[in-house]
């Protein structure tokens, strides 16, 4: 199902984190994720995303994998943003199980085994639920709004889409595919791709060190997000569908507006009644062509990037840790 960049993962466990500017919360975390995975005896690394921190993340980071044998740091040569600092780490990984978690210490690496346990059932991919989230109440409103509607847009059966903390297959997701702030909606990700889906309550910490990257100006993002999340749901191996029924639409508007101009020329007998009625017939139907032009347009776009390779939205610095060929 995925273009992976190591297509024979070697290892049975990959733990992905992106780190933004959180030179307090990096060691310890490296810590904590190496001290929960160990004693269940799985073959494991740890692969830490430098997403262009600026505070003095960078030399921790390094230091961290010259602690620990498991852990690989990969340093961006800018901020992409979390989506990106993901897929790179997904990118480069080589666990047959991924996880992703947040570098700011709120998720539990404790609760690591457990997913996994889940996963291990014949789930593709197994999300965390914040059930008891620590953070302020706009956040939580925010985010339970936003989950609902998700909900019931795209059929995914998760309460808490925006927790970071996830397992998964390595066959649900390709990495290239992800752009933007699409972070948040991985698992809608996993379901269009055919993957089964579990949800599992797991832990959820107050903040202690750093700064929070998140404020409520991301909401008018998260709103344009589910948006597009939706049209990737439903379209996004045809999106020339999704422009032919916007046109469809649009003809029928226009059938019933040219309607309405042959009744007044046929009840006036004069080809200039009802003329606002056959402008708007002609604008209606021009619009529905130049729609069902771009929707061919799009799949032309599409199928062309499915068609291209070798293209990466992330632009790597350098790696330091743990070596993997290339």
């Amino acid at each position: 199902m995925s273009a992976y960049h190591q297509e024979n993962p070697t290892l049975d466990l990959s733990v992905v984190v992106p780190i933004y500017n959180e030179r307090e919360n990096a060691a310890p975390l490296a810590d904590d994720i190496v001290k929960a995975i160990e004693p269940t005896g799985k073959s494991f690394e740890v692969v830490l995303v430098n997403d262009g921190s600026n505070d003095g993340t960078e030399a921790v980071l390094d230091e961290i994998a010259a602690k620990h044998r498991q852990v690989r740091v990969i340093h961006f040569a800018g901020n992409r943003g979390q989506t990106i600092a993901i897929a790179a780490g997904m990118y480069y990984s080589v666990g047959k199980v991924i996880v992703t978690m947040d570098g700011d210490r709120q998720n539990d690496p404790t609760d690591i085994p457990a997913l996994l346990g889940r996963l291990e059932q014949g789930f593709d991919c197994v999300s965390g639920w914040r059930r008891d989230r620590q953070d302020t109440g706009p956040r939580r409103f925010v985010s339970q709004v936003a989950n609902k509607i998700v909900r019931k847009v795209t059929g995914v059966p998760v309460h808490d889409l925006g927790c970071t903390l996830k397992a998964y297959s390595r066959r649900a997701l390709d990495p290239t595919e992800l752009f933007g702030e699409m972070h948040r909606f991985l698992a809608v990700y996993v379901l269009a791709r055919g993957g089964k889906i579990s949800e599992m309550v797991v832990k959820h910490h107050p903040r202690t060190a750093g700064t929070s990257k998140y404020g409520m100006s991301r909401t008018a993002r998260v709103m344009a997000d589910i948006l597009l999340i939706r049209i990737l749901h439903k379209y996004r191996t045809r999106p020339s569908h999704m422009f032919a029924k916007v046109a469809q639409y649009m003809f029928l508007g226009a059938v019933a507006f040219g309607a309405m101009w042959v009744f007044n020329v046929l009840r006036y007998r004069m080809l200039t009644a009802g003329s606002t009625w056959f402008l708007s017939a002609v604008i209606l139907s021009a619009t529905a062509v130049n729609i069902l032009v771009a929707g061919l347009v799009a799949e032309l776009v599409m199928r062309t990037k499915h068609a291209l390779s070798g293209q990466r939205p992330w632009s790597i610095d350098r790696m330091v840790g743990r070596q993997q060929s290339d």
